[in-house]
């Protein structure tokens, strides 16, 4: 068996050199006729997707671990759809053209984009065929209704008549008026009941599969050989076709997967008598009757069923007519049973807790002696929720105050916030009703808060609020003390395990004073304040980092060191990136770590051959954006809720805090270091969009490994 495992490993890393090998050689296509200044951001979006998938084909990627990246993959992708072909769908109907698409019409944009989905969707398929095939090998089988023996025909028909049957409404389609409406990103079986020699009599059927309220992936019982069994939902629907349909006298049936995308994007109304809860809820409503943006069907469906369906669902001339396999909504990878051994997914390290907490019984004692950085999720992110729970009990705490964007589905923020109300704190949350496909969930916690005696502030008016800010105040002696809390992830302890993000913790008066303003600024919009340390959009961020981008021209030009470090999930500011071009032609060293969409243009000789960008894609998603300058030798060190986009920069409320501490700025440097170390995981970003590795050195660094232990080692100082 060892013997067998161990050939097909060699293969599996031959297949993967020669994967790379093939990268090497093979410039992919993504950006033709563009400005050679900027890569268009949907097609920059789609090879950061790209990366995603790539990490699915890695053989030195746990083997589960790989199946949920296909989760990912499909997951990303479905956004995409609803939100960014939504947006240039409805560019397309207004037959206007908009400066923020680069490269060409919107129309030759959407083909570009569907080439490249194709292509990219053909590559999906081949890898989710190679990987089921690869679970064989650890005894991981995923059957259909093809292949089941006895006793688990027998555990499927009793699950079917007692899990899903009741959830199943088939809808007979041929004398049906109206065609159904279709749910976005819902999965449905379109079933083909033929009658082979009176076809007038055959029928069609749709059945929407209940993978909202089931799991998509049943384990099978052990037959006692040593294997696991998985069967998907859809597939146990297939099975019990016959039942299903009983009373219909046909020769075949079959069913084959559709799905709909529908446009994402939120209409909001001006109706003036509406508040804006009852506005976000009546969008919502709206928002399932979206236009569709992307069709994807079984390619093996009959043409008279498929086209029937188009026919129906009025998308005979549609663009974003996708085939595909078998099965769709492969997000649900995401979520698929762990079953085999622990080796086929990633150790899951403990988060480590933060030395100069724990050694102190009071959090406000520890941070009123000196700055606190958090970085999680290789830090405890509790360490926050202790502090809410302290605040919420101590008899001194006057106040505590929040912003909320997304929270997790049983949060022990609200919890903590909703005890301090009934300790008799004033609490007050600012709660953004616009963040995006989480707007039903906040709608309910705005609800529950309210209930409890939070006061609430639905945001500024034109403007997200996506800071992730918290205040405290309290009474010590005669005075009032100031704690904030400013992050670059959500207050939420369910993300703050994947994502990683930072969070400084400060008494700072400086710091504390100017977030208690931006709270001021929530509370009373024309309350407008001149910030001197922190960067706020859509007030000062902008001209801030541009003023600070200039210093380290103004000090290149007169041969002294200048250089500047990005790291963030998105840059595409072209008025920025120009002046990142600008600085680089002055030499400036611009070192930039670019998860997702990036369309700044590195490495071009005479244009941007100081900057050099990298993505990280690994087992934890890089959310953090950290900014510094070298300020001739006296370095500038932010971390920030903010991308460097234009909706950040000029259309919500983001806040960037200095980090004045030393040894949090050596804390941040290493952090930063170690990741443009990465030569594991970490891809180039350049001109071609070809994802290539960074080359392998005799010394392996890997950023996610050796931050977490770098931190453990500080821990045990």
């Amino acid at each position: 068996m060892y013997e067998v495992l161990n050939n097909r490993i060699t293969v599996l890393l031959l297949k993967y050199d020669s994967y790379l090998a093939k990268l090497k050689q093979k410039k992919m296509n993504l950006i033709p006729n563009q400005s050679s200044d900027y890569i268009n951001r949907e097609i920059s979006w789609l090879s950061f997707n790209d990366r995603v998938l790539q990490e699915a084909m890695d053989p030195e990627v746990p083997l589960l671990e790989r199946l949920k990246f296909l989760g990912i993959f499909s997951s990303n992708l479905d956004e995409f759809f609803s939100v960014r072909v939504g947006t240039l769908q409805r560019i397309i109907d207004a037959d206007v053209e908009s400066k923020a698409l680069l490269g060409g019409s919107s129309k030759k944009l959407m083909k570009q984009v569907h080439s490249i989905v194709l292509e990219i969707r053909d590559k999906f398929d081949k890898v989710f065929s190679e990987l089921t095939q690869e679970l064989k090998f650890y005894n991981i089988f995923i059957v259909d209704e093809n292949n089941l023996s006895e006793s688990q025909q027998d555990f499927i028909k009793t699950y079917f008549d007692e899990k899903i049957r009741p959830r199943l409404v088939p809808i007979m389609l041929k004398d049906n008026p109206s065609f159904p409406y279709l749910k976005n990103q819902v999965i449905y079986l379109a079933v083909d009941v033929r009658k082979n020699w009176t076809p007038e009599l055959s029928n069609y059927a749709l059945i929407e599969v209940p993978a909202n309220v089931l799991p998509r992936f049943i384990v099978l019982p052990d037959k006692g050989d040593g294997k696991k069994y998985v069967i998907m939902l859809d597939d146990i629907i297939r099975f019990r076709l016959d039942d299903i349909f009983a009373t219909f006298d046909y020769d075949t049936i079959g069913a084959f997967t559709i799905k709909l995308t529908r446009d994402a994007e939120l209409d909001i109304d001006n109706d003036v008598t509406k508040s804006f809860f009852q506005k976000m809820s009546d969008s919502l409503e709206e928002r399932k009757k979206g236009q569709a943006v992307r069709l994807v069907y079984d390619r093996e469906m009959p043409y008279p069923l498929l086209n029937y369906l188009l026919k129906k669902l009025d998308l005979i001339d549609f663009e974003n007519i996708v085939p595909g396999g078998r099965y769709h909504n492969a997000k649900d990878f995401m979520a698929f049973p762990q079953v085999g051994s622990d080796a086929l997914v990633y150790q899951k390290d403990s988060p480590l807790l933060q030395k100069d907490l724990v050694r102190h019984k009071s959090m406000f004692a520890a941070i009123r002696e000196k700055d606190i950085l958090l970085h999680y999720p290789y830090q405890s992110f509790g360490h926050f929720i202790d502090l809410l729970r302290e605040a919420a009990i101590d008899p001194d705490v006057v106040s505590i105050k929040a912003t909320l964007y997304r929270v997790a589905r049983d949060s022990n923020v609200i919890n903590a916030l909703i005890n301090a109300v009934k300790n008799g704190k004033d609490v007050t949350v600012v709660i953004e009703l616009q963040a995006r496909f989480d707007e039903e969930s906040n709608i309910y916690w705005t609800r529950k808060l309210e209930e409890a005696g939070v006061k609430i502030i639905d945001g500024v008016p034109g403007l997200k609020v996506h800071s992730k800010l918290s205040h405290i105040t309290r009474k010590e002696g005669n005075d009032l003390a100031h704690y904030s809390c400013i992050g670059t992830g959500n207050f939420n302890e369910s993300t703050a395990k994947l994502y990683c993000d930072h969070m400084l913790m400060t008494a700072d008066q400086r710091l504390t004073f100017e977030v208690e303003k931006v709270f001021e600024f929530f509370n009373h919009n024309y309350k407008i304040y001149d910030y001197k340390h922190l960067v706020t959009s859509p007030l000062n961020m902008r001209n801030t980092f541009e003023s600070l981008i200039d210093v380290e021209i103004d000090n290149a030009k007169v041969g002294k060191e200048a250089y500047i470090y990005v790291k963030m999930n998105s840059l595409v500011d072209n008025q920025l990136i120009q002046k990142l071009y600008t600085a680089s032609n002055a030499g400036v060293s611009i070192k930039l770590i670019i998860r997702g969409i990036c369309s700044l243009v590195p490495g071009v000789k005479g244009f941007s051959e100081n900057i050099e960008a990298i993505s990280i894609v690994d087992k934890y998603l890089e959310h953090s954006r950290i900014i510094v300058f070298c300020n001739d030798g006296k370095e500038r060190y932010f971390i920030s809720s903010a991308d460097w986009m234009i909706r950040n920069l000029d259309k919500r409320v983001e806040v960037a805090t200095p980090i004045y501490d030393p040894g949090l700025q050596k804390e941040l440097k290493e952090y930063l270091d170690l990741q443009f170390k990465d030569n594991t995981k970490a891809r180039i970003i350049d001109k071609n969009q070809v994802n290539m590795y960074k080359d392998k050195e005799a010394l392996k660094y890997r950023a996610q490994e050796d931050i977490y232990n770098y931190l453990k080692n500080c821990t045990l100082e």
